[in-house]
């Protein structure tokens, strides 16, 4: 086996000097061409120039042999720049130092014009709490209005956004109560009316002495008593929904009306209609709803974490996502004095103008509501970056180097944010293209 082996080597290193020789033959006469030909060129530049430019090649003749013999050589230097170029041996982008810190990060001149640098400072911030709520009714000037008797729907006078003023028929009701309670005033009356004469008579027969003291009292006292259930009856009309010329016209007339009006109690648009002909009803049922939407409420749920910041009178902007993101500006009107124990919220409350009735009751809003200003070291959100659930800033070290630290920070008010801890005034940051150097870090860590 060695043997066998060592024959192969021998014969391989025959092949070898074999080929090499034959190689280095060729090699010889290419050289030998080139050189030839390169001669051949050179003469004949040589004469051309003789020919056409003969100053040139005289200066040539007259220069120093070196010189001549570098310009020689001058196409092979040539052809050695260009397969140096080709290899990118004088590529002139910047390399890029090697980072072991993975939050330092290395900046060239393109990344750098993307960077906006600026130092924290200790200035006045408004905290502004955002909260999502709901446009609503202005409760001041919103009326449910019911039936005032037990019946039977018998005509409906109004129609949903229908306006109303204040006195308008919305709706019959034809009640066999309100039948009862009008016999019942018209009996009452005329027992009043009884006692009355009963009584004087008792005071012109008591002058007389026809009767005794005890008796004048008696009569005197049923007449009071009858009085008495006189306006109790005259109450309990007024109660169902008659007004006291009806009233009157009834006591005089004695003609009794089974219909009972429903009335708007206040001016506005009917929003909500809940009967129909035929339909009947109860004191305790809400008919009609009638709200004037001159003005709203708009109405927001504020954890009670939050609620500390929201005082009566703090200004807030309120945004309408379905008008395009109108802003209205306004003021806390109310803060409520308890929390909810089912969603711990509490309920702050604002009023909206809606003279031109653009805004409609159950759009989404949003408030941003702004707290008092006070004094606090501030970075500008472009500043931070967000990652794993912390904020980061790139603090500035050296004019090539940024290093990102973590910062504790409060929340956002009007593009900036209040330092909790991690920075310290006056320090050299990056206020814009903090988002680049953060991408520019990753990719060195990458090796990219």
């Amino acid at each position: 086996m060695k043997q066998e082996f060592t024959e192969i080597t021998a014969k391989l290193k025959e092949f070898y000097s074999r080929y090499m020789a034959i190689a280095k033959v060729y090699a010889q006469e290419w050289l030998a061409i080139v050189i030839k030909a390169q001669n051949d060129l050179y003469v004949l530049t040589h004469a051309w120039f003789s020919t056409h430019l003969p100053r040139v090649a005289q200066q040539y003749d007259k220069a120093p042999p070196w010189t001549q013999k570098g310009l020689f050589y001058l196409p092979w230097f040539c052809l050695f720049l260009i397969i140096l170029n080709y290899f990118n041996v004088f590529d002139r982008s910047p390399t890029i130092k090697s980072v072991q810190d993975p939050n330092v990060v290395i900046v060239n001149d393109d990344l750098r014009n993307m960077i906006t640098e600026g130092e924290t400072y200790t200035g006045s911030f408004v905290e502004e709490l955002r909260a999502s709520g709901r446009v609503d009714f202005n409760e001041m000037f919103l009326s449910r209005i019911g039936a005032n008797v037990t019946g039977r729907v018998s005509e409906i006078l109004a129609i949903p956004g229908q306006k109303v003023k204040q006195g308008d028929i919305l709706a019959k009701i034809t009640s066999t109560e309100l039948t009862q309670s009008q016999l019942s005033f018209l009996k009452a009356k005329s027992a009043s009316q009884l006692a009355d004469q009963a009584a004087n008579r008792a005071r012109i027969l008591y002058k007389e002495d026809v009767i005794a003291l005890a008796e004048l009292q008696k009569r005197e006292a049923e007449a009071s008593s009858a009085k008495a259930e006189y306006r109790a009856a005259n109450d309990q009309l007024r109660v169902q929904g008659m007004d006291q010329p009806s009233i009157d016209r009834l006591a005089k007339s004695g003609v009794i009306e089974s219909t009972n009006n429903v009335i708007a109690s206040i001016p506005g648009e009917i929003v909500e209609r809940k009967i129909n002909k035929g339909q009947v009803v109860q004191p305790a049922d809400a008919l009609f709803t009638v709200a004037d939407l001159n003005t709203l409420w708009a109405v927001s749920e504020i954890p009670e974490s939050n609620s500390y910041l929201i005082h009566k009178g703090q200004k807030v902007n309120l945004i309408i996502p379905a008008l395009r993101n109108a802003e209205i500006e306004g003021v806390v009107a109310h803060v409520d004095s308890i929390v909810n124990p089912q969603t711990r919220t509490v309920v702050v409350r604002m009023e909206v103008p809606n003279k031109d009735g653009l805004i409609k009751p159950g759009m989404l809003a949003t408030m941003m509501i702004e707290s008092q200003p006070t004094e606090k070291l501030l970075v500008p959100t472009s500043a931070v970056i967000r990652e794993d659930n912390k904020d980061y800033v790139f603090i500035k070290e050296d004019d090539d180097l940024y290093r990102m630290i973590a910062v504790k920070l409060g929340p956002e008010g009007k593009g900036y944010r209040p330092v909790i801890s991690g920075l310290k005034e006056g320090q050299n940051i990056a206020v814009n293209g903090a988002f680049h150097l953060n991408a520019e870090r990753k990719r060195q860590l990458s090796g990219g």
